[in-house]
């Protein structure tokens, strides 16, 4: 038998397009800031109305059916107009809204004043939270904990951060691409000689730590031709590794992406930035996509496709050549 639409508290879909996003009863109460066991109630409610169980329990948590799969869109884009409705009416932002974001830094600080004022302007009372994309950060963007993702990839055929070894319900979208660079003291002995492989790999290297991998595609690079870089320091960021390197009376070098020059022109001026000096074919292979990356259960969450356009806007405008 067909049922009413009027015989469905409205409530209880907004319950459940959290749910879908969540896939915690616990996470959905705290974001309603509601108890659990009103969440469950609720979906107990929807299980009825619906006559399908929505959500099965696996060791990490809810499962959505098949079913439930098919109603994400419908449910998104019925939240979505609710919320224009709802603002047409009051002239206000909608409240209690958060945002976890994970971006390397410190391509984050570039434009993290800009984003923070447009998120701020566009939810007025909205919380923001800001993470260092590390090792855990696909897993908390898989869980729910972090909202989007904003880090450079891997082009090299073997690499281990290939866009191609993404889980297939991870979504990304390239804003950029960028190449690593060599980062020196001004007076650095390096500068004094032809700037070759040879020089590069004359001299001690400070690397970091990336996702938990003390190699990359420059090391494969490099291994294709039996050569190997002297590593001499090892450290966690990008910011540590060019604080490093701009001190002066020292002979190592590092690298970090190209865009990382106008975090130096700010903080380290001695630093000089140079290619790495390999072929173009090696250069290809050295290619950093900077990836926007979310969870496909938020591809048409409201909040989400705004934050996504937001954070594109910024960087459509911004070259790093």
């Amino acid at each position: 038998m067909k049922k009413s639409l009027s015989r469905l508290d409205l409530n209880l879909l907004h319950t459940l397009q959290l749910l879908t996003q969540e896939l915690s009863v616990s996470k959905t109460a705290k974001k309603l800031n509601v108890t659990p066991s009103s969440v469950s109630k609720s979906l107990r409610k929807l299980r009825d109305w619906f006559d399908d169980p929505l959500f099965v329990k696996t060791p990490k948590g809810l499962a959505p059916t098949p079913f439930t799969q098919s109603m994400e869109q419908d449910l998104a884009d019925w939240l979505q107009i609710s919320n224009q409705l709802l603002q047409k009416q009051s002239g206000d932002s909608p409240k209690g809204i958060q945002f976890d974001l994970a971006i390397e830094s410190p391509l984050l600080l570039f434009t993290l004043t800009e984003l923070i004022q447009e998120i701020q302007t566009r939810y007025t009372d909205a919380k923001i939270k800001t993470y260092n994309w590390d090792y855990d950060s696909l897993e908390a963007l898989i869980s729910g904990e972090i909202d989007i993702g904003l880090t450079g990839r891997e082009s090299h055929p073997r690499s281990k951060e290939s866009l191609d070894l993404l889980p297939y319900f991870i979504d990304f979208e390239i804003l950029f691409t960028d190449l690593p660079m060599v980062y020196l003291h001004k007076a650095h002995p390096a500068l004094q000689e032809e700037w070759n492989l040879d020089t590069f790999l004359k001299y001690p290297h400070i690397n970091i730590v990336w996702e938990k991998s003390e190699t990359w595609a420059l090391d494969e690079v490099l291994s294709e031709q039996g050569l190997k870089r002297n590593i001499t320091l090892t450290m966690s960021s990008f910011e540590q590794s060019l604080f490093m390197a701009a001190q002066p009376n020292q002979n190592m070098i590092t690298t970090a992406p190209r865009y990382c020059q106008r975090y130096t022109e700010n903080l380290h001026p001695d630093l000089v930035c140079l290619p790495i000096p390999v072929n173009v074919a090696d250069q290809a292979k050295l290619q950093i996509p900077f990836t926007l990356i979310w969870h496909k259960r938020n591809a048409h969450n409201p909040k989400l496709q705004w934050l996504k356009d937001t954070i594109k806007s910024f960087y459509d405008n911004i070259k790093f050549d």
